[in-house]
């Protein structure tokens, strides 16, 4: 069962939390896995903090099938973090990503992209212009990246030139189609090449490019891509694609073979789309399923197709899911999103009563799901017509409770959200009733018109979960953080920092995490802007540990803050994670996955350890990771130590995932005192690791047990990075140094294996 709990907010902590909502949702969601929904309190989030997701949120245009069945789409979006099989980069003959789209691709997709690039032009010298090759997406969330080289001109070419430079133009777009049907690519994203920084001329090159595309296709028997996204985040080329794609396709347009831009309409932040599709080929961040009451998938249609596309793992998980509010959330498996909401309704009912009651249900659910996907940070989720099939729901009232429920969340969101509505290609009343609402929509947005019947009719009545009793009268909700999360330990240890955070009566926060030293001159550059807003930022780092301390004129000042360091400090780890994954997929053929879940099957000598030193045992999670078990083995080999020590490291809450995906990091644990070097610290025994790290302040500790492998060991001494050397050859090194009979350090995490995590409280 889901754990929840509650903070009320008053005085300062209402302005705090009004300031910096966003925030203090990712923050709690990155530190314990929980999610914060904040209630009673009008919003201005003004977060300087730069996330990691796009810049643009994705915003289609336009969109026509092609006679070959290859959907071509226009798209304002951002091609660094853009859902597809292969993004296209605009390259030079050098593959040197120094500027323009190359630069931003190459930065977000971290060294691996230069690295690579670097290799091909080493042995096999520089490309020619109309190539195009094939290369793995780096830390992109893409399979790979198309480096694709088009022509370059001098400024204001002459007409001629362009002409000239024109076949070189097709033959780069024909390369790039020819390496995605290579390649057996599903989906493609293809910028506007060679304008911009290669001076071509954009109408020109819209123009060029989409006429390519199409003569491609119309001679091409081939069987890949399934869609084709041209896509910019710049509104004049934008425009310029969408013009370009109205004006050359146009006579497939007449001839039906093109599903046009479909009904939509913008709500405050929320952009609400129509379209006809099958739901589980979505690319959304959010898919929503409605689940039986018994959790089968099998059982409906919408559900069916999922478990079809995603697999059975799906259904695994979607047993084991604990619900937050009326929603199961499960990974996508085989389907594109990100997350999958699962959400249950219930059958309309012949009396008047059960028919309401199904009415807030549904409605709920939609709300909720929004809800969800706001506080996850999601940019766009899709909803199939839920109620519509064998609940008994007339398709117009469905399609007006739904929209009812996005209306109302676009009301006070202050995220930039996609909602997608989409219907099955044959169902067409489905599809006009949904229409039609957002014609209603459109007509309200530009004209204030009436409300709809049916919408004006579910305001008069507020939903359940938005009552209050006779007491409230007519007030609104009174402002507080809901909290929840799968686990008890999570809630109470979120709550507990939160309370601290926001009612604590000392002036200053501190931050201690070693991941301070990962700050560049993004994150500096963000820290002095905060200091321009009137709080002093103070960076130490004492006997290997590193601390920021905030100070400021008023309380409130100093925690929004700090909650903007913080999330600068999630920020960090979550890329840290991404390129140390990375990293491993290199060495190991496995891929990264982890499973944490709880077991009784522990060591009773750990847990009497932990009663002695006065620590309540709450719950032991055990943590498999086949590829952290690889690259341990591998280890073993190398090292010739075939038995691993059972040790112990003391971690904060928020590193216990980490611990979990990508194993042990000196930046997660620094000792008290780092007097046997800089490497990775482990303690014999529980009593030995309270000593190496003290942390008074906070009831809940939490102990990873682990298999260490020591290997040849000597003594260790301040500022070691590595160990040092066996004899005179600087080649043979010590496997790890030691601290006494109790302390080892190594300098490898692929020396520790993760094998429980002792989740504990003070008594």
């Amino acid at each position: 069962m889901a754990s929840k709990c509650n903070i009320p907010l008053h005085g300062p902590s209402v302005n705090i939390v009004r300031q910096c909502r966003s925030v203090l949702s990712d923050v709690v969601q990155s530190k314990f896995g929980c999610v914060a929904t904040i209630e009673g309190v009008d919003f201005e989030d003004q977060s300087i903090v730069q996330q990691k997701g796009p810049t643009v949120v994705p915003e289609e245009r336009f969109t026509v099938t092609l006679p070959a069945g290859v959907k071509v789409s226009v798209w304002k979006g951002d091609l660094t973090n853009f859902k597809v099989e292969a993004v296209v980069n605009a390259a030079n003959d050098r593959l040197q990503h120094y500027g323009g789209l190359a630069l931003a691709l190459s930065n977000t997709g971290g060294s691996q992209i230069q690295k690579d690039s670097n290799d091909y032009i080493q042995k096999h010298g520089n490309l020619k212009t109309g190539d195009a090759i094939v290369m793995a997406g780096g830390l992109l969330p893409c399979k790979m990246i198309i480096h694709a080289v088009g022509p370059q001109l001098e400024k204001r070419p002459l007409q001629s030139e362009v002409s000239s430079a024109e076949r070189l133009l097709k033959k780069a777009i024909r390369s790039i189609l020819d390496r995605v049907e290579e390649n057996h690519l599903q989906s493609v994203a293809i910028p506007a090449i060679s304008s911009g920084l290669f001076n071509y001329p954009l109408p020109q090159c819209a123009e060029t490019i989409v006429k390519t595309v199409k003569q491609y296709y119309d001679s091409s028997l081939g069987k890949f891509p399934e869609k084709i996204f041209l896509v910019n985040n710049d509104e004049p080329t934008v425009k310029e694609m969408e013009r370009a794609c109205r004006q050359i396709l146009a006579t497939s347009e007449r001839r039906g073979g093109v599903k046009t831009s479909a009904p939509a309409v913008q709500i405050g932040n929320v952009h609400v789309r129509l379209k006809k599709g099958r739901i589980e080929e979505e690319w959304t961040d959010v898919i929503v399923n409605t689940a039986s009451a018994s959790r089968d998938l099998r059982n409906g249609k919408i559900s069916s197709a999922l478990l079809q596309k995603a697999g059975y793992e799906l259904q695994k998980e979607l047993y084991k899911a604990s619900m937050t509010g009326r929603v199961f959330i499960t990974k996508p498996h085989k389907l594109q999103c990100k997350q999958v909401y699962h959400t249950s309704c219930i059958d309309k009912g012949s009396d008047t009563r059960q028919h309401a009651n199904a009415q807030q249900i549904l409605y709920s659910s939609v709300f909720e799901c929004l809800q969800l996907a706001a506080q996850n940070h999601h940019k766009s989720i899709a909803f199939p017509a839920i109620g519509t099939g064998g609940l008994g729901f007339d398709t117009r009232e469905a399609a007006g409770i739904m929209s009812h429920a996005v209306v109302q969340f676009a009301r006070t969101s202050p995220m930039k959200m996609e909602v997608y509505f989409v219907i099955f290609p044959s169902n067409e009343d489905t599809y006009k009733a949904f229409e039609q609402e957002i014609g209603d929509l459109q007509a309200t947005a530009s004209h204030h018109s009436p409300t709809p019947a049916l919408m004006w009719d579910l305001m008069s009545s507020p939903p359940a979960h938005e009552r209050r009793d006779d007491y409230h009268g007519s007030r609104g909700p009174t402002p507080q953080i809901s909290l929840s999360s799968p686990s008890d330990e999570r809630t109470r240890e979120a709550d507990q920092w939160l309370q601290g955070l926001l009612f604590e009566s000392s002036g200053a926060v501190v931050i201690c995490n070693n991941f301070i030293l990962h700050f560049g001159q993004r994150e500096h550059q963000q820290l002095s802007r905060l200091i321009k807003q009137g709080v002093t930022i103070d960076e130490h780092f004492v006997n290997g540990c590193a601390s920021i301390t905030v100070n400021g004129n008023t309380r409130e000042g100093v925690v929004v803050a700090g909650l903007q360091v913080e999330a600068l400090l999630c920020n960090i780890q979550k890329e840290f994670v991404r390129e140390e994954e990375h990293v491993m997929l290199q060495i190991s053929m496995k891929n990264a996955s982890f499973e944490r879940k709880t077991v009784d099957d522990y060591s009773s000598r750990t847990r009497s350890a932990l009663k002695k030193l006065g620590l309540r045992l709450l719950k032991v999670d055990k943590v498999e990771n086949p590829t952290l078990k690889e690259l341990f083995d591998l280890k073993k080999n190398q090292l010739c130590c075939f038995t691993p020590q059972r040790m112990y490291q003391r971690v904060s809450a928020q590193f216990c995932e980490m611990v979990c995906r990508i194993g042990f990091h000196a930046q997660y644990a620094p000792p008290e005192d780092p007097a046997y070097g800089e490497g990775i610290y482990f303690a014999g025994t529980v009593e030995k690791a309270m000593e190496i790290w003290k942390e008074p302040d906070s009831d809940y500790q939490h102990f990873v047990e682990a298999e260490v492998l020591i290997g040849k060991s000597t003594a260790g001494k301040p500022g070691l990075i590595l160990p040092p050397t066996v004899g005179s050859d600087p080649q043979i090194l010590f496997d790890s140094v030691s601290g006494g009979p109790d302390v080892s350090v190594i300098f490898s995490g692929y020396q520790a294996l993760p094998k429980y995590i002792y989740i504990t409280r003070k008594c």
